[in-house]
């Protein structure tokens, strides 16, 4: 059967789901659809000559060359296909984003004919999806005298391809749809176990609001009744896009409520508009701006003060909230772009400038942040060829210097890597270009950021990134026919691009899931780094890591750069002394809990920075930290280290980076070796005092201080999601922080899991100590609840296994992973007994294995959210409360919560960890 009637079969596959075709990416369908338009009595030429125009993705997709090429023979009148004029075909091409087509368009621009060239050069004059093969050829076609090449490059200097794009409406009416009460995880939007169908736009829309028609169809009938105004989905007394970036979810909300990108493009919108009472997660605002969209921060309802300013609390010690204005389904709003308000039958409601500054405005009008970068670039170099200075068409970055006032980290950073500026000290609130060190690409969303790279034409890794990886350790637990489909074609093209890879398409190394953020913590060797990962837990313990979703990822890699305002930053000290049973997770739960009472229940750490001076530990134990920030709604987190601690970890680092390379990962430009030598360059600066570990100045401002008293935490700390609690708003929040002694030794547990990314080595070493432990005290180790143990990466594990520990585990497990034969199903049923299971992500992502529905799960991982590790039944409400591995392992154990008596007794002499707050002064 031929490529054509098997894309039919798919076709009427599809056609069950309710789905159109699929958009064609591959070279040899289009070629066979090309040759059915070329013979005019195939039975097929109509439809082919729709799928050619209609159904083809654009920029660098193999399908996009053979498109182009077939356009370009049409321009040149090689070819005659009446339906398709050279006038139509030019502007198929001006919808194709860069790649092939831009350079036929060159080819025709820069050929003989010069009527055709002056069609081709309008055409170029709005594209800014040039890279320097493209701009080099009109570079040398100006120094050789081409009147064409001059008038492009001419019109790029004036920045034409953004000047000439309409205005944005100055007033856009939406129609209000309460998406959910409380925080709202974009799992909701996008969930963890659709994640294989992300590329296939169409097919992953079906799961918006996780599969729920009658939402699904309230919203269609929405916008039915309200034909000539946008839906604005709202997270109504919450915080929308929680959890993580999740390009897919802003995807979904543009693909349902958006404005389609192109009519030669299908499934691609852009511009949704989003908003919740607390406003947008900082890393899914982000997203929202890849796509041009909205984001308001609502403050429809706003905590109640007394006389002294003081916020009035319930009985239960919570704030009581008062409605400032109603934003219910169905409600008809105006949003004023030019008085930057929000009106509800002309009546103001909220100044919304923040959601319209610049820089955002930009973003609209270009249909998202893309178009701005590489606009910005191509009339930089328009003007430097033509030797005048930059036209300021784009708003200028904003910069904000503030004299006498010193630097806090985040700030040192930005000023030591910003491009661009005026050369003036910038402190935060300042608008930033800045030069990229590390990008990391996960699994799940990596086949994303490929189609993100193809569309924006990229073919190679910017050469001023120090390194990148791409993980597979989202879909490490189970290697079923998706992941063997989808995984291997990722990693291929990752590595072709320039990335380390988890899997070597070439199959000459053993394929490693580990999870990325530790990856990246390791390959991380430059405290002064700015890291770009495609996941929320990007958050390193050295340098400053952002979160970003799959498009900011692929930018970063094809451009080495990334545009944000500098954050406020929040700083974190630590004074009194831990106590020998309490376990470095209870310190961070406890940071949480300590702040929310210390300011009111304002979490002043939402969108800001947290510099938390860790001192004394390690990047292993430190990353606990600043991966749980993601949870505190931080934007990022920063660790302030002694300059021997740094030494320590960065000599991990370069080992663990040094077994990567022995095992083959390295590519042919040497990355992981000249990490090494940046390792090792920067031990030397910090060995002897060149240049000490990375501080901030005792004069820089904070937006507050939050001191941790550390003997206050006399119980382990557990976060729970508080499923039945009345309030559906204070639900599955990671606000609510409970001691051990809560639960009264008596809330059944039915599953636990010990893995993602907050556990390290020691977790793994604390386990096996503890079921020697529990051997010791009752003559053996029963389970009376299944324990999961995930370990983050392949090197713990050989270091277990070197230092005698994994064997401890294998004793007292009933399953261990085995590579040569990886699980090709998903578990729904568990025995009560140890698992010791794949590194990776496992249970924490939730888009493979799951516990089974309505259990109570204690997990050491970062995710609470309803129905993200476990989901509910008809009769319970699947819970999952994070804890430390202690708490973890002895509630499987008991089968519910320990006392203290017996959490005491079951961590008896173990070293949980070594923190206490550093003596020495960590400032400049």
């Amino acid at each position: 059967m031929s490529i054509y009637k098997d894309y039919l079969e798919q076709i009427e596959e599809r056609k069950e789901k309710g789905l159109h075709p699929q958009p064609i990416d591959s070279a040899e369908l289009l070629s066979k659809i090309i040759e059915q338009i070329k013979d005019l009595d195939n039975e097929y030429r109509e439809d082919s000559l729709n799928f050619f125009i209609y159904n083809v993705l654009p920029g660098t997709t193999s399908a996009a060359g053979v498109k182009a090429k077939f356009l370009k023979e049409i321009i040149l009148g090689e070819l005659v296909v009446k339906e398709i004029t050279p006038a139509f075909a030019l502007e198929q091409l001006s919808h194709m984003k860069g790649g092939p087509s831009v350079a036929v368009l060159l080819d025709v621009a820069l050929g003989s004919d010069v009527a055709l060239a002056k069609q081709a050069a309008e055409v170029l004059k709005t594209q800014v999806f040039l890279y320097e093969a493209d701009t080099t050829r009109l570079e040398e076609a100006l120094n050789n005298g081409s009147a064409i090449a001059k008038d492009i490059i001419e019109s790029y200097a004036k920045a034409e391809f953004f000047t000439k794009l309409p205005e944005i409406e100055e007033e856009i009416q939406v129609v209000t749809y309460i998406a959910g009460v409380g925080d709202i995880s974009t799992d909701l939007l996008s969930p963890g176990g659709d994640a294989h169908s992300r590329s296939d736009r169409e097919l992953h829309g079906q799961c918006m609001f996780e599969h729920n028609k009658d939402m699904q169809s309230e919203l269609l009938a929405l916008k039915e009744q309200h034909p000539d105004k946008r839906v604005m989905l709202i997270a109504e007394k919450g915080t929308m896009g929680v959890g993580s970036s999740r390009m897919s979810g802003v995807n979904n909300v543009a693909l349902w409520t958006g404005v389609p990108f192109s009519k030669y493009v299908p499934f691609i919108n852009f511009a949704p508009v989003i908003a919740g009472t607390n406003g947008i997660a900082p890393i899914f605002l982000t997203t929202v701006g890849v796509t041009g969209g909205i984001g308001l921060d609502l403050k429809n309802w706003v905590k109640q003060k007394d006389a002294d300013g003081n916020t009035i609390v319930d009985a239960d010690g919570e704030p009581i909230l008062k409605q400032m204005y109603s934003v219910a389904t169905g409600t008809v709003l105006t949003i004023n772009t030019k008085e930057k308000k929000l009106y509800h039958d002309k009546v103001e409601l909220k100044d919304i400038s923040a959601a319209f500054t610049p820089q955002k405005m930009e973003f609209m009008k270009a249909g998202g942040s893309y178009a701005v970068v590489f606009g910005k670039k191509l009339q930089t170099f328009a003007s430097k060829v033509l030797g005048v200075d930059v036209v300021p068409v784009y708003a200028p970055s904003k910069e904000i210097t503030i004299e006498g006032q010193g630097l806090t980290a985040v700030e040192k950073i930005f000023n030591r890597n910003a491009v661009g500026t005026s050369g003036a000290t910038l402190h935060a609130g300042s608008y930033v270009r800045a030069e990229v060190n590390i990008v990391g690409s996960q699994d799940t969303t990596g086949l994303m950021t490929s189609q993100e790279l193809e569309m924006m034409a990229a073919t190679v890794i910017s050469p001023i990134v120090d390194g990148a990886y791409q993980s597979g350790c989202h879909t490490a637990s189970v290697w079923d026919d998706k992941s063997k489909a989808n995984i291997p074609r990722l990693m291929s093209f990752m590595n072709d691009f320039g990335l380390i890879t988890g899997r070597d398409p070439k199959g000459k190394y053993f394929p490693m899931t580990d999870v990325i953020h530790k990856v990246l913590n390791d390959i991380t060797v430059g405290d002064w780094d700015i890291i770009i990962g495609g996941d929320s837990h990007t958050r390193m313990s050295k340098g400053v890591a952002f979160g970003a979703d799959s498009g900011t990822v692929a930018l970063a890699l094809a451009t080495g750069e990334a545009s944000m305002p500098i954050p406020e930053s929040v700083k974190v000290t630590f004074k009194g002394q831990m106590k020998s049973y309490m376990d470095f997770r209870d310190v961070v739960h406890a940071t949480q809990s300590q702040m929310l009472k210390q300011f009111g229940g304002e979490n002043v750490f939402q969108g800001r920075v947290i510099e938390v001076h860790i001192g004394t530990l390690t990047a292993d134990e430190a990353f606990t930290f600043t991966d749980w920030t993601a949870e505190m709604k931080a934007k990022a987190s920063i660790c302030i280290s002694e300059d021997e601690t740094l030494i320590e970890s960065l000599e991990i680092a370069k080992g663990r980076i040094q077994i990567m390379i022995d095992k083959g990962m390295d590519n042919a430009k040497g990355v992981l070796k000249g990490l090494v030598d940046k390792a090792e360059t920067r031990i030397t600066e910090l060995k002897t005092g060149m240049k000490p570990s990375l501080r901030p100045d005792a004069n820089a401002k904070y937006h507050a201080e939050v001191i941790i008293d550390l003997d206050e935490i006399a119980e382990p700390m557990i976060a729970d999601p508080d499923v039945n609690n009345d309030d559906v708003s204070k639900r599955y929040t990671h606000d609510n922080i409970r001691p051990l002694s809560y639960y009264g030794g008596v809330k059944k547990v039915d599953l636990g899991f010990v893995g993602s990314c907050m556990v390290h080595k020691g977790d793994m070493k604390i386990l096996a100590q503890m079921l020697k432990n529990v051997e010791a005290q009752y003559g053996k180790v029963e389970f009376k609840a299944p324990l999961v143990v995930a370990p983050p990466t392949y090197n713990i594990v050989d270091e277990l296994k070197a230092e005698g520990d994994w064997d401890v585990l294998v004793k007292y497990s009933g399953f261990e992973f085995d590579d040569n034969a990886p699980k090709g199903l998903a578990r729904t049923k568990y025995e009560n007994m140890l698992y010791l299971e794949r590194p990776g992500c496992n249970l924490c992502m939730g888009n493979q294995e799951k516990a089974e529905p309505g259990d109570t799960v204690m997990a050491t991982s970062t995710r609470l959210f309803q129905g993200r590790v476990v989901k509910d039944t008809g009769e319970k409400k699947g819970e999952s409360l994070l804890s430390s591995t202690p708490v973890v392992v002895l509630s499987t154990i008991l089968g519910r919560t320990p006392t203290m008596a017996e959490y005491e007794a079951a961590v008896d002499g173990i070293v949980l960890t070594k923190f206490k707050p550093s003596t020495k002064e960590l400032v400049k």
